[in-house]
């Protein structure tokens, strides 16, 4: 048996169609029932009939501001329930919304202003945004939710719905653009990875600005009635666990570090309405689950995505995975180990790829035909990441075929952490990859060469100049030589600490 996975067709689009009109198509009639929380100091609670107006508003003073459907609207804004309201407020009105982390730096910013050449950015005075004509302030972009609300603007389903960046192997980000109809493949996990009924009450433990809390933590929920939880910024993760017992939370959802930090922390785990967690961004470790399946009672679901594809292989409630695997692909999905020439037979080592008919696959990148052509093999999108498919269509992840780093969730390219630091004074060489400080914890690790040892202190201060928090190192180490191959290319994967050096 070959390694194809195919569990029935996706669900079909309705046309004309628009995304935010999906999220929100419950709303009216809940109306008082509660759709988000922000727990703790300073929360809001927002009722569905609420979120609705503020959405609809929105969307009407984007109008009014000359934002215009197919319009780029780029959103540098903190964490705070701005950032979900303007992001479908955009998608309402039809333009197009960018999401970016709020800790990309101005340089970084100015790179996507450029690219893109935004109608708008939404601005929070606190994030990093150099000067642009169409700078929005919170005050205005707030006073926005009372404007007159503007209809949902309905359209062709593979319209240009939202752009999100990713760093791309050549050490360029690279725009992932996405269609209004990728709200869609959603739905494919919420039986296939959340096991999601409209009764739930869904905590987060991301920040409002991260896609995986918009998707997860926000949207899904939404979807279908249930409520949201997210934790006040600044909430400490110790106080999670007692947030999710204290506001009854029923499905919980974090990357695998807040896992281990809640596990850490020494508080009381005991969640009697918890039914299960969620983990995504980076491997699960088998040891980390069994431990927080210990500790409260309940089970990790794992789930497999990218950027350029909405999570497509998970474990759920329904079918759990079974011997360290990640799941198996969801309902609706087709999806494939391949080798050379395609898919290799179950049980054989290859390539995880999915194929084009998936709703939640990317357009393509913005402006970049050929890297998008490149990610093509026939029907396949190819991931770059190794897999396995078992007889009974479970999948085993064997990392990353490339060298691409993952940092708390977030895909980095070693060449855009490389190229940022090669400028600094007495660096001849520099190679970047992710090493292993202890069991199941990874950080990102800059190598280099050179006269001599520089200053660690002021390589780092560079750093964060012109890197987000989470693509700098959190290592530095002086090498007289780096690994290469036969060909002289640096050899990323052999780039380890001389032995007896302290753990960072």
């Amino acid at each position: 048996m070959i390694s194809v996975f195919d569990d029935g067709p996706p669900p079909p689009c309705p046309a004309p169609f628009n995304l935010a009109a999906h999220v929100l198509g419950r709303s009216a009639a809940l109306g008082s029932r509660t759709a988000l929380e922000v727990l703790g100091p300073g929360g809001e609670v927002f009722s569905h009939a609420r979120l609705l107006r503020a959405v609809q508003g929105t969307g009407g003073g984007l109008a009014a501001a000359g934002v215009a459907p197919g319009d780029i609207v780029l959103l540098r804004l903190g964490n705070t329930v701005d950032f979900p309201i303007a992001y479908l407020g955009a998608i309402a009105l039809g333009a197009v919304p960018v999401p970016t982390s709020s800790q990309l730096t101005e340089r970084e910013v100015a790179t996507i202003i450029a690219e893109l050449g935004p109608r708008l950015i939404l601005h929070d005075a606190g994030v990093a945004c150099p000067d642009h004509p169409g700078r929005t302030g919170l005050a205005t972009l707030r006073a926005m939710r009372d404007a007159e609300p503007l209809p949902f603007h309905m359209g062709d389903p593979d319209r240009l719905g939202y752009i999100v960046y990713t760093s791309g192997t050549s050490g360029r980000p690279r725009a992932v653009a996405h269609a209004h109809r990728a709200i869609l493949a959603r739905a494919m996990m919420h039986e296939g990875w959340y096991g999601l009924r409209p009764d739930d009450r869904l905590l987060h433990a991301g920040a409002f600005n991260w896609t995986y809390t918009l998707g997860a933590g926000l949207m899904d929920p939404w979807s279908v009635g249930a409520t949201a939880l997210i934790p006040a910024p600044g909430t400490d993760p110790g106080d999670i666990p007692a947030l999710l017992r204290d506001h009854g939370a029923t499905i919980f959802a974090a990357v695998p570090g807040v896992y281990r930090k809640l596990l850490n922390s020494g508080a009381d785990m005991r969640l009697p309405a918890l039914r299960h967690g969620l983990s995504a961004g980076e491997k699960l470790s088998p040891a980390l689950a069994e431990a927080w399946q210990a500790a409260t009672g309940t089970p990790l679901y794992e789930a497999y995505g990218m950027s350029e594809c909405s999570t497509f292989i998970s474990a759920s409630p329904v079918s759990p995975a079974t011997g360290g695997a990640l799941g198996r692909p969801q309902t609706g999905r087709r999806v494939a180990i391949l080798g050379e020439d395609g898919p290799v037979p179950r049980g054989h080592d290859g390539v995880i790829a999915v194929s084009r008919r998936d709703p939640g696959l990317m357009l393509g990148y913005l402006g970049q035909p050929e890297e998008t052509a490149a990610r093509f093999r026939g029907e396949w999108f190819v991931t770059g990441d190794q897999g396995r498919m078992e007889a009974d269509g479970q999948i085993q992840y064997l990392g990353r075929a490339d060298d691409m780093m993952n940092a708390g969730g977030y895909r980095v390219s070693p060449l855009e952490v490389e190229a940022a630091l090669s400028g600094f004074p007495g660096i001849t060489q520099i190679g970047v990859t992710e090493i292993e400080v202890k069991a199941d914890v990874r950080i990102i690790c800059a190598f280099y060469t050179g006269p001599g040892p520089v200053d660690h202190a002021e390589l780092a201060r560079f750093a964060q100049s012109r890197l987000a928090r989470y693509k700098q190192p959190k290592d530095y180490v002086y090498l007289p030589d780096l690994p290469t191959g036969a060909n002289g290319k640096l050899l990323r994967r052999a780039l380890k600490p001389p032995a007896g050096r302290p753990a960072p």
